[in-house]
């Protein structure tokens, strides 16, 4: 596609601008930005964080580790995951304007709608919040990381009157979350199995709501700014939303019948959520790992109908369309089985996720220029301008 500048014009000079380019509708393979963080093979079906395979990291890394490696750079040393570690501690605590409007916010608002409002109330409260120099934005990278899941607890807690545990120092980013949201201390596979999730989730390059925060900071706006227009993308069901819809579909559907429904779905042009991908070609690599991670859930809990609908489900629409399950879809079983309620689903999401988002941040700040695409005016033209009273 021709090149512009940052306000629209051509680059290197003042000529009139020739007809542009036929655009790519939703931006396509259009490459918007030079990043170091992730990189997607999809057609080997191949997941990357700075270098590493997602095969190579899930199950092995812990997601205090992926996210050290996404904001600053590198797998930590013991002794640099205890440091950071002991950041992400300190940086749970959440400051007045947020403990003062929760109580509100739970009533009246919906999950991403709350997270939205809470973060942005959040950057009011963060002492970097004036500064995008490159050590405020690791310190802040750190406390939106840390705080995001202690919100959404706080959240539900709020809206369902229940009393929120503590944190325990003994328990991960991910075990204490289970904690918080279940009200009971999670097992040790239950905690690593949702931190494996967390790792799965933390970046996927130039996603949507990434690409929301990047355009955001490449203004000079701030990092959490940059990341509540991420949380507002991420909301939409075309996004991170999938992964409650996939849960809800399979609630409403006939463990009996679930074959025949979905032939019926797709027969009427209907779009079955959780499956296929504008980037993968073959399975996605995150499935992979999701797949038999719900299975594993399924047996431990006695009941493995949603994964056994589950698995019916992925052969039909394979079938039928030739389509393979991407990260939703058997996200929403996994976190079924752990017992976290559906409509968390997505601010779920957004706990992992948070991680990949500043690191898009940070390295926005570092090497920045405004991001600013051109378009195809597709309206009229030389219309002629008459008075109101002759309209």
């Amino acid at each position: 596609m021709k090149q512009t500048s940052s306000d629209g014009g051509d680059l290197g000079g003042g000529t009139p601008r020739e007809a542009a380019d036929k655009p790519t509708k939703g931006l396509a393979d259009v490459v918007a930005a030079s990043t170091a963080l992730s990189d997607i093979d999809g057609k080997a079906g191949l997941l990357f964080y700075r270098g590493y395979d997602i095969h190579d990291l899930a199950g092995r890394t812990t997601f205090e580790e992926t996210a050290h490696l996404l904001q600053r750079g590198s797998l930590p040393s013991r002794a640099q995951l205890a440091d950071y570690g002991a950041e992400l501690v300190r940086g749970r605590t959440l400051g007045a304007l947020v403990e003062r409007d929760i109580p509100e916010i739970a009533e009246r608002q919906s999950p991403m709608e709350a997270l939205r409002t809470l973060v942005s109330l959040a950057g009011g409260d963060d002492p970097d919040k004036d500064s995008n120099a490159p050590e405020a934005n690791q310190r802040k990278a750190a406390r939106l990381t840390a705080q995001q899941p202690i919100l959404v607890a706080r959240y539900h807690a709020a809206r369902t009157g229940a009393t929120l545990p503590e944190t325990d120092p003994e328990l991960s980013i991910a075990g204490n979350f289970l904690l918080q949201i279940t009200g009971r201390r999670p097992g040790r596979r239950a905690a690593e199995i949702f931190d494996t999730c967390l790792v799965l989730h933390a970046d996927h390059t130039m996603n949507a709501s990434t690409f929301a925060a990047r355009v955001c900071a490449a203004t000079l706006s701030d990092m959490h700014s940059a990341v509540v227009a991420a949380i507002g993308t991420l909301k939409g069901p075309l996004h991170g939303g999938a992964n409650e819809q996939v849960m809800r579909t399979l609630e409403a559907l006939d463990p009996r019948g679930v074959a025949q429904a979905v032939r019926d779905r797709l027969a009427a042009g209907e779009k079955i959520m959780g499956f296929g991908h504008r980037v993968y070609k073959t399975e996605d690599p995150r499935a992979t790992h999701l797949r038999r991670m719900s299975e594993e859930l399924a047996e431990a809990s006695g009941d493995d109908t949603f994964y056994r609908m589950s698995r019916e489900m992925e052969e039909v629409v394979f079938a039928e369309k030739r389509l393979y399950p991407n990260v939703d879809f058997y996200a929403a079983t996994v976190y079924h089985y752990l017992g976290i309620p559906t409509d968390l689903f997505t601010p779920v999401f957004s706990v992992s996720r948070m991680s990949g988002w500043t690191a898009h941040v940070i390295e926005q700040h570092a090497d920045n220029r405004l991001i600013r695409p051109d378009s195809e005016y597709i309206g009229e033209r030389d219309r002629k301008w008459v008075p109101i009273g002759e309209r």
